[in-house]
This record gives C-alpha cells, structure tokens and sequence, in this order.
C-alpha cells in the first residue's frame, strides 16, 4: 500500500470518530436500534469504511486525479473510529455511570451490600449528592424538550467532575499501559512472528486495490459478487419477514439441543446452537487452517468434556467455585482457562525474548547500534536497526501508577501489585487471540480477580480491597467485547504500512484521550434528557448489581484458596504447556493453543460452527486446489463479510426511523 499519512486522515477519523462516540449510546441505548459497536470488528467503522473506500476511487476515476487519501490513511480512519465507538458505549460508559452511582441510587432499596460495603469505598470515587443521582436516573423536568445547551447548562458539573476526573485517571493510565504493550510486542508480531490479522485482511486488500487503481476490478470481482449477491438475497428476505411476517425466511440459527439427551456423554451438547454468519464464516476461511480447526474442535472437546465428567460421577456443582465477581465463571472447569492464560502469556514472552533483550539493551546504553548489540552478545544485529526503550520505559511507569492508584485507595500491596499484573496478562493474551484468532466476539471466560482469589484467597484484597476491586474490575477488567487492546495491536500492523509511525500513535492517543472525555459527556446528556432508568442497560445494571452482592458476600465470609479451581487451573496449565510443546516442537501437529485459550468462551457458542464451515471450505480449496485456487475463491469470502456488514449498516439506517431493527449480527 501506498505508505503516505497525511493531517487530513486523522482530523476525518477524528470528525467520524466524534461522531460515532455521540451518536452509538444514543442509537443503543435510546432508539434500541441495530448496534453499531459490539465485537472486535464492528459493524459502524467498517460500513462507514467501505463506503469512504468506494467514494475515494469514484472520486478519483471521475476527476482523473490521485484517489484524495490513500489506501493506510483509510485504515487509520477506521483504526480511530473502531476506538471512538467502542469507548463510546459497550467498551465503557454502558455500565460506568450505574457503577458510580449505584451506592447511591439503592441505598434505600434494602440491599445489604450498600450497608456493608458503603463504608469501604473510596468517597472519592462517587458522586455524593443523592439529588444530582436521582436527576441523572430521573432526568431533568421537560429535558426531552429542551435543547442541547440548556441541558448541558443544566447538569451540575460540580458534582460529577470530581470523581470522572479521578477514574479518568484510572482509565487513561490503564489505555497508556495497553499503548505501550502494543508498541513493545506489536513489531515482534507483525515482523518477527508475522502473525496473521484476518480481521485487517479485507480491509487492508480494499486499501491495496485503491492505491493499485484496481478498485473497480476488484468489485467485478465474479467470486466477490458472488457473496454478495448470495448475502444480499439472505438478508433482504429474512428482513422483509422480521418486518412482514408472512415473507418467508431462511432461518439462520438451528437449535441443535434438542437432538442430544440431557443427561449423559453428550450432555455438554444439550445446548448447542448453530449459528450461519456469512461474514464469521469469511474470517474463519481467512484464519490459518490450524486455528479455525482448533477453535471449533477444543469447543466441541469442551462440551464433551462436560458429559465426561458427568458419566463418570466427577461433575461438580456451581458452588464448588463459591462466589466470584465474574458472572462468566459458572462452572469449575471453566476454571481451565485460568492456568492455560498463565501459561500462553509466559509463551508470548519466550518468543520475544530476542526483542525485549535488544529493547533492554538499548535502554540501558545511550547509543544503540549494531556495535552495541554485538557487544551485548547479538550476533549480526541489523547496522541501523534499534528497537525503540520507551515501551518499556512507560510500560514500567504505567504500571507503577496503577498499582499506586491500587494502593492509595484500599488495596494491600499484595493485591496492589498482583491485580494490575493480572490486567496486563488477560490483555496481552487477549490481543493475541483475537489478531492472531481472528475472533470478530470475544468475552473472557474468568475476570482477573476471580484468578487471583481462588489462587490465593480473599485475604489478598482484604475487605476494603475486595469492595474496591469489585467496582474497578466493572469500570475496566470485566467485559472485553470491545476492549480497547485488539484494535490497539491492530493499528501495530496498520502502522507497519505507513512511513509515518509516529502519527499513528497521536491518532491513538488523540482518540483515546478524547472518546474518554466525549463519552463521559454524552452519557451525562442521556441521562439528564431521557433519564438513565429509561434507556437500554438493564444488562449494566444487572451485572453491576450482582457484582456488589457478590463482593458483599465474600466480605461477610471471607475464603481461602479454592481447591478445585487451582485443580482445573492446574490442569489447564498442564494441557496448555503440552499444547505449546507440541505446536512448537511437531511441524504435523494439528492443533493451536489459541483454540483451547477460546474454548469456554461465551462467544464460541456463537462462532463454533461459522469456524468449522471456514475451516471446512479452508480445507477443501487448498487440498484440491492449491494456493492458485484459494487465491480466487477467497473473494467469494471476502464478498460474505462485505455482504453482511453492507446489509447490517442498510438495516440500521432503516431501524432510525422504524420501531424495530433487524440485526444481522447475534452480537
């Protein structure tokens, strides 16, 4: 691609991505229409992408001029407004201003955690006028009515800005700390490892043909037309039966539990859905055969393993884990993936062993060139070549602030320093699965504190500790459907095209900084004209609620170490390292730790079958046709994931003005 990077691409993912950050609550939480975050690749950006993409080359071909931005300034238009949009609602502000208010909001509601745990929080933290809480939830008298002024005039900004200010702290540390992981691994991966991205992929062969002035052969593309005539047609007909029910429908979802006995070896299978995405089924067959393979089968295995246990009288019950602040933690052996993240995150570090070495070594010595290196005991390091020190430097910074942040307000040391470090291994390990997996939904399967307490029990937080990590885990930790560090590692392999790197990074940071600020406003807007009670998050209030009632319990009966979650985290540590030997060691090996590491999530219930028709269509191209082949039919693919999206963003123009929206995603 073209590597030119010009002001003119960051101040337009700047004006879209402000957009988005105002507009994505509004049309989710208020108008209940298509959601336009959700996932890792959602569905907002990439529309608004595709269709820049297509104006660009019609512009171009029509004036006979250089399209106006080149294929990698497109890219990191989207790389800005993915961020925009995931701060701006499901990321972090869904459930941010019901978890701040609500020692407030239910203090009178008879909860016993508002007695017991209102004492240990951090004043600092919360609002503490109940009428300012009660106007948020409430909204103003006659603030549908009003306009945008008079309602911003209208909120009392002495009351939120104190402790916005103090978790903004939290967060911007916390988005610094993933900025500096991604610089420090992300040229590990993209050049040393050249890990595969099959979420960029489209993306980046769209950026190609515009800077190739391919773009209109690209979309005649036979193979690509295919798909999206065949996505079209599905989606057009299920939408006119969402909307005309007696249109008929080709059903995209088949409930195969029925199929399979409740009780028994196939137990685990009672549940099982198949779920038909076109564009889940075109990233599969863009995956690396051995990772879309791994991600359905280790699901598969996981359910088996369920009627497993079941036959042969090991099955434990639920409470065997006793209480946890995760509420995707349900079973103990979901306590697998505990050990098997532990472990993959020490394999990520092996692998860059080389690179932190080098990046060591340039920070400790003032000049870093190929001399330097040798003397430090490389052999031949590249003359010129010299991994930038501060990743590392801000990396250690970072987290030094976060601990501190931890310990100033409430923690030990022990849980101070054991809790960011948790943070930073989920978010690495997370990174590499969804880049590398090509996983476009992704949840966690354990939150890092469930990890921590069952290791070493809840006397590592203590009773001020526990209630204070059960809110900072909801504000950060807990949900990664749309974390933040994927697409930071994606903008690492955008940034690889472009010759202007360091403008890369303002994008970044100019949109974290920023979606943080426009996000915290717009939710308080919301709130103040509609009320919070009335708009969609009954999901955020749930699940703070049950958080704090968690929290509660664990502080009135303070445990130990659980001994059967450091038995399945032992375990998953176990296979993981077998996994990791094998892979590394047997080039015939069929099997990717990644797909263990996805194995319990919640999103594989939705991706399994999509990756087994990839990877099944993966298989059977390559076997009978070789790359020549591959090469053609993955425009057929290619044309599924454009199709989808084309017709999700259709859909949701269409939902603003209707009372229903039909979701072509089941995010």
């Amino acid at each position: 691609m073209n590597g030119r990077l010009r002001l003119r691409a960051l101040l337009t993912g700047l004006v879209l991505g402000l957009f988005l950050c105002v507009f994505t609550p509004f049309n989710n939480a208020v108008l209940g229409g298509e959601p336009l975050g959700g996932g890792h690749f959602p569905l907002a950006p990439f529309f608004i992408l595709a269709w820049l993409f297509v104006l660009d080359a019609a512009a171009s071909r029509l004036t006979r001029r250089p399209p106006f931005y080149s294929g990698v300034e497109l890219l990191v238009v989207w790389l800005m407004m993915v961020l925009f949009t995931a701060i701006g609602y499901a990321g972090l502000t869904e459930t941010f201003f019901v978890n701040i208010t609500a020692p407030l909001r239910f203090a009178k509601d008879a909860y016993r955690w508002t007695e017991v745990l209102g004492p240990l929080l951090p004043e600092s933290w919360f609002p503490h006028s109940p009428e300012a809480v009660s106007l948020l939830f409430q909204g103003l008298d006659g603030g549908r009515d009003m306009s945008v002024t008079q309602i911003l005039a209208a909120i009392p900004w002495s009351v939120w800005l104190p402790p916005l200010l103090v978790w903004a702290l939290f967060i911007l540390g916390a988005y610094f700390v993933m900025v500096c992981l991604m610089a420090l691994f992300g040229r590990q991966w993209v050049v040393n490892e050249r890990v595969n991205f099959p979420l960029l992929r489209v993306p980046m062969l769209m950026g190609e043909a515009l800077d190739q002035k391919q773009f209109g052969s690209w979309w005649s593309n036979r193979f690509l037309l295919i798909g999206l005539v065949f996505t079209g047609a599905l989606h057009l007909l299920n939408g006119l039966h969402f909307y005309y029910p007696s249109v008929p429908e080709l059903p995209t979802l088949v409930l195969a539990g029925s199929y399979f006995p409740k009780f028994g070896l196939f137990s685990g299978f009672y549940k099982l859905k198949l779920y038909f995405i076109p564009a889940f089924v075109g990233f599969a067959f863009l995956t690396t055969r051995q990772i879309s393979f791994s991600m359905w089968f280790f699901h598969l295995m996981a359910g088996l393993l369920f009627g497993a246990l079941y036959v042969m009288g090991w099955q434990l019950p639920e409470a065997a884990l006793g209480t946890t602040l995760g509420p995707d933690l349900a079973r103990p052996e979901n306590a697998q993936t505990i050990g098997s993240y532990a472990v993959f995150f020490l394999f990520l570090i092996w692998l860059a062993r080389h690179h932190l070495r080098e990046t060591v070594t340039c920070m400790l010595r003032p000049v870093c060139g190929g001399h330097a290196l040798r003397k430090a005991g490389f052999n031949e390091p590249p003359e010129t070549w010299a991994p930038p020190a501060w990743p590392l430097i801000g990396l250690v910074l970072g987290m030094a602030f976060l601990m501190g942040w931890c310990r100033w307000f409430g923690l030990p040391w022990a849980g101070a320093v054991l809790l960011p470090m948790a943070f930073m291994l989920v978010v690495l390990v997370t990174s590499r699965l969804v880049c590398q997996g090509g996983l476009p939904y992704f949840t966690l399967t354990a939150a890092p504190s469930d990890g921590l307490m069952g290791l070493f029990g809840t006397g590592i937080f203590g009773s001020a500790g526990l209630a204070a990590t059960a809110v900072m885990q909801k504000v950060l930790f807990l949900d990664v459907r749309e974390a933040v560090a994927p697409t930071l590692f994606h903008g690492a392999k955008i940034g690889q095209a472009t010759r202007r790197r360091n403008l890369v990074l303002l994008a970044i940071g100019l949109s974290l900084a920023l979606a943080v600020t426009v996000a915290f406003a717009t939710m308080l807007y919301l709130g103040h004209r509609y009320g919070l009670r009335e708009l969609r998050l009954d999901w955020a209030t749930q699940t703070v609620l049950a958080n704090l009632e968690n929290a509660q319990r664990l502080v009135d009966q303070p445990a130990g170490p659980n001994r059967w979650l450091l038995i399945y985290a032992g375990f998953g540590a176990l296979v993981m390292f077998a996994l990791i030997y094998c892979y590394y060691k047997l080039p015939w090996w069929p099997l990717h730790p990644l797909g263990y590491l996805a194995a319990y999530s919640a999103g594989m219930k939705i991706l399994w079958y999509p990756f087994f028709l990839g990877w099944l269509c993966n298989h059977l191209v390559l076997h009978y046709g070789g790359t020549s082949l591959y090469n053609k039919v993955r425009y057929l693919f290619i044309g599924l994931i454009l199709g989808d999206f084309l017709m999700g963003g259709a859909y949701a123009i269409i939902g603003l003005f209707s009372s229903q929206a039909y979701s072509v995603f089941p995010l």
